[in-house]
């Protein structure tokens, strides 16, 4: 997308899928206790003790400490976009405790967006030149070559149908030089095949709401489309156990959530951190 298109755009329907437009839409999974806090994410539960019943407290300890998680890849400086950025609270993270100049969180679906702004009303009040929500999708970023320092992007690559076209698009919107932070749950390596497995046990596979993407499908996009220093580095052993501990005793109307906990350990998927960089000018 070129320097003149406007970022004020909406995605026309269409193109959001429909368990995605539901579950983001009317249905609000930051509604759902399982989500405490509005993160939306399974959480990075390093140092939280798992040796007893869990609070929402620890439930949003661990959502924060996955941001924290990604944004320590990241330089901390300059401008950083958020794509995938659900209610915004990362991105408000991302600037009040990272050093960012700016930050702007993208998101497909409007309503998400209209949470954003109600969510961080009192910081974009106070710095609305600092941190903006505008609409887009993942594979056709609104934002002109090189607009930004660092991306990333927290629990939302599950949901992208073309992996190719973000690759393409993240390195088109950073600067030489600029980092970009993805992190997800994908299909490990040696997994691949076993979408239908994921789906018999995981109902978000089933209904469409995420895409079984093979980790290797997201490396090698990144690869082709000229970033540097592609890295993947598991971190299931922090995202898993702890997120199946807060399940238990978070009465949950559906037993279906606390099959990703066996998945992992069966092989069927694993969460990992995805960085790169996009090369300096010679």
């Amino acid at each position: 997308m070129t320097s003149d298109q406007s970022t004020a755009a909406g995605v026309p329907e269409s193109e959001i899928a429909p368990r995605v437009r539901a579950v983001y839409g009317p249905e609000d999974l930051s509604s759902v206790p399982a989500f405490a806090g509005g993160f939306i994410n399974f959480g990075y539960w390093e140092g939280v003790p798992l040796d007893r019943p869990l609070t929402d407290e620890d439930r949003v300890r661990s959502e924060r400490g996955l941001y924290r998680r990604v944004l320590r890849t990241l330089p901390g400086r300059g401008s950083a976009v958020e794509v995938g950025c659900g209610l915004g609270l990362g991105s408000a993270l991302a600037l009040e405790e990272f050093g960012f100049g700016s930050v702007t969180g993208v998101d497909i679906h409007p309503e998400q967006l209209e949470r954003a702004r109600r969510a961080n009303r009192s910081l974009l009040e106070r710095s609305p030149e600092r941190l903006r929500f505008v609409p887009g999708a993942a594979s056709r970023l609104p934002f002109p070559d090189g607009e930004f320092d660092a991306l990333f992007s927290v629990e939302a690559a599950q949901h992208f149908p073309d992996l190719a076209a973000f690759a393409r698009e993240s390195a088109r919107v950073l600067r030489p030089g600029g980092r970009l932070a993805v992190t997800s749950f994908f299909l490990p390596e040696g997994g691949e095949g076993r979408a239908e497995a994921l789906a018999e046990r995981l109902e978000s596979f089933a209904d469409g709401l995420d895409v079984a993407h093979p980790l290797g499908t997201l490396v090698s996009a990144l690869a082709e489309a000229g970033l540097a220093e592609v890295s993947a580095e598991s971190i299931g052993a922090q995202v898993w156990p702890g997120y199946d501990h807060f399940l238990a005793s978070a009465g949950l109307p559906v037993a279906w959530p606390r099959n990703f906990l066996g998945a992992y350990r069966d092989g069927l998927l694993d969460y990992y951190v995805v960085t790169a960089r996009r090369p300096a000018l010679c």
